[in-house]
C-alpha cells in the first residue's frame, strides 16, 4: 500500500470575530452593574483611560431638553450600523488624529444635573435586624450551659437554615464534636425550646409537634393530626381524617384550625431581607399621545484619553518620544477608542430596541396587560434590521421604567394564543385573565381548570385545560381540591 501526499485548493467560508467585535458584543449582553465593573477594571488596566469629571463635561456638553435629545440620538443612530464602528477597525493608523478626538469621543447621552446632591443615599437609611442565627446564638449564650455544652449548642445552630430546620443529624454533629450522640440530643431539646417555636426541627412533623407543646395545646385531636394525617391535611381531605379518627367533621376542622395558625417555617420571621434596587437602562415617559424614549446613562463612567498621553504623543514630552513607547501608547490608544466606540454602540442599539419594543406595544402602555400583544425577537429583529441574538442579548438584565411600571424587557415577549374571532392574544394576558378569575372565585367553591377553560371561553379565549393547569402551575397556583377553605 503506497502513500503519498496531494495538494488540494479548497474555497470555504468562515466568520472570524475580531477582539474588537467579541468585546462589543459582550458589552451588550451586560448588566448595568456588570457594565459598571467591566468599565472599572479597564481603567484600571489601561491608563490612557480616564473618567471625564462633571465639571469638564457640564461644559463641554450641550444640555438637551426632552424631545431634542430624542432626535438627535435617532439622527445619530441611522449613521453608526457598520462593521467598523462597531468593532474600530482601521483605526490603527499612524497619523492618529488628537486634534478630533474630543469631538468624536463625548458621551453619547445628554447630561441632566441633579438637583438632590444634599440628601443621603438609600442604603444609608436602612436599618437592619437581627438575623436568625444571632437571634439563637444571643438566646444560647443567655442559657446555663457547660463549655462542650456550648460549642455543641453553636454547631447545632450552625446547622439551621433560614426556615429555621436543622439539615444536620445528630450523628454527624456527634462525629464532628467527638462526643455521643445522647449529648448532642440533650443540647438539642434545649434549643428546641428556644424562640421561634417550633425552631431546630427536623421535619415538619416534629416542627409543628413542638409548637403545640410550647403553646400548650392539650387536644389530642390535634397531636393525631399531626402525628399520623399530615398528608390528609396536605390534601384537605377532612372526611377522610374524620373517618380514620372516628370523629365528627366539625371536630376535625377545629383541630384544623389550630394547626393552621402554626408556622411551617419558624425561621423565615428572622429571614434576611434582601434588598434589590434596580436601576432602569430606559426611562419612558408620555408626552401628548406619544411616548419618549430615554437611555439611562447615570451612574456609567464617562471615559477620555488622557490629556498627559496626548501631550506625549505629540511629542510635547521628550522622555518618552521612544519608538516603543510611542507603540505602547498606541495600542492603549486603540483599546480605549473601541471601548469608547463599543459602549456608545451598546446605548444606541438599546434605544433602537426600546423604541421598537414601544411602538409594537404602545397599545400594553395605553390600557394595560390585557392588550399586551404576542411578541416575539424575531419581529424586534426585522424592525430594527439586527440579528435575533442580538435582541436577545440586548433584553437580558436590562430593565425599563413605564408609567405602568419597571418591566424587563424580556416581559414584552411572549407567545400568541388564537381567540375565536381569529385574532392573538398574548400568553401573559392569558395567564393575567386565569389569575384574575381564580382571584375572584368563591373560596368555598373554587373553580376547576375545565370550569376556568369555560369561562375563558366567555371571552372569546379557546385554550386546553391542559393549558389551563400549565399556565396555573407557572403562577404558583394550587389546583382547586387545595384552594378550597372549608373556614
Amino acid at each position: 500500500m503506497a502513500f503519498e501526499l496531494k495538494q488540494n485548493l479548497k474555497l470555504t467560508q468562515q466568520l472570524i470575530m475580531t477582539p474588537q467585535l467579541q468585546q462589543a458584543i459582550k458589552l451588550l449582553q451586560l448588566s448595568r452593574l456588570e457594565m459598571v465593573d467591566v468599565i472599572n477594571q479597564e481603567m484600571e488596566e489601561n491608563p490612557l483611560l480616564e473618567e471625564l469629571p462633571p465639571e469638564d463635561y457640564r461644559e463641554e456638553e450641550r444640555l438637551f431638553d426632552g424631545e431634542e435629545a430624542i432626535l438627535a440620538d435617532r439622527d445619530e443612530i441611522k449613521h453608526v450600523e457598520r462593521t467598523e464602528e462597531l468593532t474600530g477597525e482601521g483605526d490603527g493608523k499612524e497619523d492618529f488624529d488628537w486634534g478630533n478626538y474630543m469631538e468624536d469621543y463625548q458621551p453619547a447621552s445628554p447630561i441632566h444635573e441633579r438637583r438632590d446632591g444634599e440628601i443621603p443615599s438609600w442604603d444609608n437609611v436602612l436599618t437592619g435586624k437581627p438575623s436568625l442565627l444571632d437571634h439563637l446564638m444571643w438566646q444560647l449564650k443567655l442559657s446555663r450551659l457547660t463549655d462542650l455544652e456550648m460549642r455543641i449548642g453553636e454547631q447545632i445552630i450552625g446547622n439551621i437554615d433560614q426556615d429555621g430546620y436543622l439539615r444536620a443529624t445528630v450523628e454527624e454533629i456527634a462525629e464532628q464534636e467527638k462526643v455521643e450522640p445522647a449529648a448532642i440530643t440533650e443540647v438539642l431539646s434545649k434549643i428546641q425550646e428556644f424562640d421561634p417555636p417550633g425552631i431546630a426541627a427536623r421535619d415538619l412533623r416534629e416542627c409543628l409537634l413542638n409548637q403545640a407543646r410550647m403553646i400548650d395545646i392539650a387536644s389530642p385531636v390535634v397531636m393525631n393530626i399531626i402525628q399520623n394525617h399530615l398528608r390528609d391535611l396536605e390534601k384537605k381531605d377532612y372526611n377522610h381524617i374524620a373517618k380514620k379518627l372516628k370523629i365528627t367533621l366539625s371536630e376535625v376542622i377545629q383541630a384544623v384550625m389550630l394547626i393552621t395558625r402554626m408556622d411551617p417555617k419558624p425561621g423565615s420571621a428572622y429571614a434576611e431581607d434582601k434588598v434589590q434596587s434596580i436601576i432602569p437602562d430606559v426611562y419612558v415617559f408620555k408626552a401628548g399621545d406619544e411616548y419618549k424614549i430615554v437611555v439611562n446613562d447615570e451612574g456609567l463612567p464617562r471615559l477620555r484619553i488622557s490629556n498627559y498621553y496626548k501631550e506625549i504623543m505629540a511629542g510635547v514630552d521628550e522622555r518618552y518620544t521612544g519608538d516603543n513607547n510611542k507603540k505602547y501608547i498606541r495600542d492603549r490608544v486603540q483599546s480605549a477608542s473601541w471601548l469608547i466606540k463599543s459602549i456608545q454602540q451598546r446605548q444606541r442599539t438599546i434605544y433602537r430596541v426600546a423604541e421598537s419594543i414601544v411602538k409594537y406595544q404602545k397599545d400594553f402602555f395605553d390600557e394595560g396587560i390585557k392588550h399586551l400583544k404576542p411578541l416575539v425577537l424575531r419581529d424586534i429583529a426585522d424592525d430594527v434590521e439586527m440579528h435575533e441574538s442580538t435582541i436577545s442579548r440586548v433584553v437580558t438584565n436590562k430593565y425599563m421604567h413605564t408609567p405602568r411600571g419597571v418591566f424587563e424587557l424580556k416581559y414584552f415577549f411572549n407567545s400568541s394564543i388564537h381567540t375565536t374571532d381569529g385574532d392573538g392574544i398574548a400568553s401573559k394576558s392569558v395567564k393575567e385573565a386565569i389569575r384574575k378569575i381564580i382571584a375572584e372565585e368563591k373560596p368555598q367553591a373554587p373553580y376547576s381548570d375545565q370550569e376556568i377553560v369555560e369561562l375563558l371561553g366567555t371571552v372569546g379565549i379557546t385554550i386546553a385545560r391542559r393549558t389551563v393547569a400549565k399556565y396555573r402551575e407557572m403562577m404558583r397556583i394550587l389546583p382547586s381540591s387545595r384552594r378550597k377553605k372549608y373556614f
